[in-house]
């Protein structure tokens, strides 16, 4: 396992390196490899590196190198430990793929591989409630898979599938545009936009490292990282889809976390809202901001997904943030690290995820948009303060609950492996700002909306503070508000519709037709009254063998009458 750590460290060295000197030298290096031609359209093996995927492979192999070496302790005992680490490898090794590749034919390779390895890692528990997670999240995945396969159809008739040349065509090519909706319906699957929300939350049956890796740098960004690839071929009317779709997760997300319970679930529906601002941003036209806090998003989240890890692992698996209570004083480097990546994801000043977030609000004012989507930006941004806020009050500053009193003690392995995270936490956000974006932006708005997102923060704060007070008198109000908090904390109900709304009604429908018809009237008409009949038969038969010198006396009677009336 330190040997997969140490190779996949120094590819992060290597790659980023590499990113640097193709970004000073405006560098691109396309590399292909024909495989076979078929009707004039050529299969080849493309790979594209430029700045942009060597610096997500950078960040990639940055943080699965250290959920690697943190899961050297947090797996420990486990007797697949091995197919674990591999089962992980591969997982890179897809993103790799997706990430590296112009060409829709190897981009399926790695999407697939995602879908398929990310199905085996959160089965990895095998129990029931991990088996119905991963069929949701890899069939919730296959509808993507297909919109992909279909767009590699539609480009048949360019006659290659490099993609990368054909970015600028027309926007009336109607080619394009029926390829477009693929690939946004493939985007909105694998980043987990409404209406296929439901499996980013599920997914959460994988092992806590698995979760660390998946919802930081890998499986839910890699739609988004496919969009930002596409992002010159979309017209006017798909960016403002993309845009009401996004706005609408992010709110859901931020709301639903709010009513949250699992500690992991309230993380993952995180990641949820930040999906949703990647995208809503990417709409907005700024495709480099978008990708911007996409990588941001991923230091800090991965930070935020292991020291959840360390507390289930130190509090016997539990999840529930209401046994919690008091860490601080039991985990005080654990919970350091989880306050510098919650405040980080809440925009505070100067770290990590405030040169992207304050970027993108301000971004955001500049542009001519409606009062809706103005609103929904600002108050999704409240609520990722009010549910940050709420947990570190449930987690850390509460009373000692029941789960504190166990015996506590930070592991070692897995300090080391957050240790290697916290510096890019801190320090990243301005390091690649200055890398990224060598020309400023230039934002002139009022001063009343240059301080709207630290008003906003303030009033998530007290929402958080309002909602952790009143978990206290929920029970009080709980006929009244039961349906309302069900529906908000199940994510809109999306959950059910995705499961029972998809399947029951084919189901009760077979069921049905196998009462009617199997076993029905088909059944008593067809082979079943055939047998019934042959039996009666049969067993009288039987019973006339059985009584034999009985019955041989009476046919030898009707004979004898018989002959006598002859």
């Amino acid at each position: 396992m330190i040997l997969w750590w140490g190779y996949i460290f120094l590819s992060m060295l290597v790659t980023f390196s590499l990113s640097v000197f193709f970004y000073l030298n405006d560098f691109c290096l396309m590399i292909e490899y024909e495989v076979f031609n078929l009707n004039s359209s050529i299969v080849c093996m493309s790979i594209l590196l430029d700045w942009m995927s060597l610096l997500f492979m950078s960040f990639v192999l940055l943080i699965s190198s250290m959920v690697i070496f943190y899961s050297y302790e947090y797996m420990h005992g486990d007797l697949n430990l091995n197919r674990f680490i591999l089962l992980v490898v591969l997982f890179v090794v897809s993103m790799m793929f997706l990430i590296i590749s112009p060409n829709l034919i190897s981009i399926l390779l790695g999407w697939d591989g995602l879908g398929l390895i990310s199905y085996c890692l959160v089965i990895y528990y095998q129990n029931v409630k991990s088996f119905n997670a991963g069929m949701l999240t890899a069939l919730s995945n296959r509808i993507g898979d297909v919109a992909l396969l279909m767009s590699i159809a539609w480009m048949m008739n360019y006659g290659s599938w490099n993609f990368i040349y054909y970015l600028d065509f027309k926007m009336n090519d109607y080619c394009m545009n029926f390829i477009m909706m693929f690939v946004i319906l493939a985007g909105m699957t694998k980043s987990a936009q409404i209406p296929f929300s439901s499996w980013l939350p599920a997914a959460m049956a994988a092992p806590t490292p698995v979760s660390s890796l998946v919802h930081s740098s890998t499986l839910v960004t890699a739609g988004v990282y496919l969009l930002i690839r596409f992002n010159y071929s979309m017209n006017y009317y798909m960016l403002m889809f993309l845009l009401f779709i996004s706005l609408l997760t992010m709110f859901m997300a931020g709301l639903g976390a709010n009513f949250e319970y699992d500690l992991k679930k309230i993380v993952a529906l995180s990641t949820l809202s930040q999906l949703g601002l990647m995208i809503s941003i990417l709409s907005l036209g700024d495709y480099i901001l978008a990708y911007y806090h996409l990588l941001m998003h991923a230091l800090f989240k991965a930070l935020l997904f292991m020291c959840m890890g360390m507390i289930i692992h130190n509090l016997g698996g539990c999840q529930d943030i209401r046994f919690m209570g008091g860490l601080s004083n039991q985990m005080p480097l654990t919970c350091l690290f989880l306050n510098i990546s919650n405040l980080s994801l809440c925009g505070l000043p100067f770290l990590t995820g405030f040169y992207s977030k304050d970027l993108i609000l301000e971004f955001m004012s500049m542009t001519y948009l409606n009062l809706f989507v103005y609103f929904v930006f600002y108050f999704s941004i409240g609520l990722t303060v009010s549910y940050s806020y709420r947990l570190t009050k449930f987690v850390l500053m509460s009373k000692n609950n029941l789960m504190v009193y166990l015996n506590i003690e930070e592991g070692k392995v897995m300090l080391k492996g957050m240790m290697g995270l916290i510096f890019f936490v801190v320090f990243g956000g301005s390091m690649m700002n200055w890398m990224m974006f060598d020309s400023l932006y230039f934002i002139c708005i009022p001063l009343v909306m240059k301080f709207m997102v630290m008003i906003y923060i303030f009033m998530g704060m007290m929402l958080g503070n309002f909602s952790s007070i009143f978990f206290n008198y929920f029970y009080i109000f709980m006929n009244k508000s039961l349906y309302f908090y069900m529906f908000v904390s199940g994510m809109w109900n999306l959950p059910i519709i995705s499961t029972l709304g998809v399947n029951f009604y084919f189901l009760n429908l077979g069921l049905n037709f196998k009462k009617i018809i199997d076993q029905g009237w088909l059944e008593y008409a067809g082979s079943q009254n055939i047998y019934s009949n042959y039996k009666n038969y049969s067993l009288n038969f039987q019973s006339f063998l059985v009584s034999n010198i009985k019955i041989y006396m009476f046919i030898f009677l009707v004979w004898v009458i018989y002959i006598q009336m002859i």
